[in-house]
C-alpha cells in the first residue's frame, strides 16, 4: 500500500502545504494565508495550516487519514516553551500520523543540503540562521532581529542605505546615487524633501525598496556596495556563530542560502563567503532553488522511519513540475 506524507512551510506572508508519496513524487500543493503566530496569533496559525493542508490533500485526492508522517516548518516557533501551544494549534488538522514541528529555517536546510545537515541562512524581509549536525544537534541564532544583532534582511538593507543618504545630506559622508534613487522612488522634490518626508512619515520606504539598493550597487556606487557588503558580513557572522556552536570549523559542509535577498547579486554572497570561510574554510555556499516546503515533506518522511535524503532531488524536481504545471493551467 502506498504511503503519503505532508509537509508545511508556515511563514509571515503565506503558508505552503505539499503532499508526496514515498518515491518522492509530489501529488498536491496548497496555499494558505500568513501563519506566523507572532503576527496573526495562534488562531491565525490554525486557519493558515488548515486552509493550505485541505487544498493540498484535495489536489492529491487524498484524506488526512492517509498521511503517515508530517513535518512543519513554522516561522515564529522559536523556543521549547512554545511547543505545547503550537502542537495544540495543529489539532484541527485531524492528523493521526507522527509529526514534527521545527523553526521554518530548518526545513530550508533539509530542502537544500545534500545530506540533510549543515547551516541554513534565511534572508528575506528579515533574517535567521540555524543548523543541524549529523546527529541533529541544533545550533541557532536568536531570531530576534536588530536588538540581538541579527538585522540583515531586506528591511535592514533599506535602513542602512538610508543612513548613507543621511550621511550625504548632513555632510558626514560622501555623495551616493542612493539619494537620487530614493528621491525618485518616493516622489520627493529633492534630498531635503525626502529627509523631511521620512521624518514626518509623509514618505515611506519599506523592504520592497531593497532591490533598488542592489541595482545601485551593481551600477558601481561605493556607498550602495558598502551596504550590501555589510549585509553579507552580518549574515555570514550569524552563520559563523552556528558553525562554532556545532564545531563545524574543520568540516566540509553546506551553507544553504534561503530567501529572496540572495537574488540581489554576487556582492552579498561573496561577502558572506569571505566571512564564513575565514572560520570554516571547507564550507560550501549553495542557493536553495526548491520550495522550502520540500524540506517539510522530508521531515515528515523521517517521522515515519524513512531516511529520505536520497529522495531530496527527486522530490524537488517533481514539486517544480507540479507547480509549473499548475501555473501553466492557470495561464491557459
Amino acid at each position: 500500500m502506498p504511503r503519503y506524507f505532508l509537509g508545511l512551510d508556515v511563514g509571515g506572508t503565506k503558508t505552503h502545504a505539499l503532499v508526496a508519496d514515498e518515491i518522492g513524487r509530489a501529488l498536491g500543493f496548497g496555499v494558505g494565508g500568513p501563519g506566523n503566530p507572532q503576527g496573526v496569533g495562534y488562531e491565525g496559525l490554525t486557519r493558515a495550516v488548515v486552509a493550505a493542508t485541505r487544498a493540498a490533500l484535495a489536489a492529491a485526492s487524498l484524506s488526512q487519514d492517509q498521511i503517515v508522517g508530517a513535518g512543519f516548518g513554522i516561522a515564529g516557533f522559536d523556543w521549547p516553551s512554545q511547543r505545547g501551544t503550537t502542537l495544540r494549534t495543529l489539532d484541527p488538522l485531524g492528523l493521526h500520523a507522527p509529526l514534527k514541528i521545527v523553526n521554518d529555517t530548518l526545513i530550508g536546510l533539509l530542502a537544500g543540503a545534500e545530506q540533510g545537515w549543515g547551516v541554513a541562512v534565511v534572508a528575506g524581509t528579515g533574517c535567521n540562521c540555524r543548523g543541524w549536525d549529523v546527529n541533529r544537534r541544533e545550533g541557532r541564532a536568536t531570531g530576534m532581529g536588530d536588538w540581538s544583532g541579527e538585522a540583515a534582511g531586506a528591511y535592514d538593507v533599506v535602513v542602512k542605505a538610508l543612513q548613507a543618504v543621511s550621511y550625504e545630506w548632513t555632510r558626514r559622508g560622501p555623495a551616493t546615487r542612493l539619494t537620487q534613487a530614493f528621491v525618485e522612488l518616493t516622489g520627493a522634490r529633492d534630498t531635503a524633501d525626502l529627509i523631511e518626508g521620512l521624518a514626518t512619515r509623509r514618505c515611506h520606504l519599506e523592504a520592497s525598496a531593497a532591490p533598488l539598493v542592489f541595482r545601485t550597487a551593481a551600477e558601481g556606487d561605493p556607498a550602495a556596495q558598502a551596504v550590501i557588503r555589510w549585509a553579507g558580513g552580518e549574515l555570514g557572522g550569524m552563520a559563523v556563530g552556528v558553525v562554532r556552536q556545532l564545531n563545524f570549523e574543520p568540516l566540509a559542509f553546506e551553507v544553504v542560502l534561503v530567501g529572496s535577498l540572495y537574488a540581489g547579486g554576487s556582492i552579498l554572497v561573496e561577502s558572506m563567503r569571505e566571512t564564513i570561510q575565514a572560520v570554516a574554510p571547507a564550507a560550501r555556499l549553495v542557493r536553495l532553488t526548491a520550495p522550502p516546503v520540500v524540506g517539510g515533506v522530508l521531515l515528515g518522511m523521517e517521522q515515519a522511519g524513512m531516511r529520505p535524503s536520497a529522495l531530496r532531488r527527486a522530490l524537488a524536481r517533481s514539486t517544480s513540475e507540479l507547480l509549473n504545471g499548475a501555473a501553466a493551467g492557470i495561464r491557459d
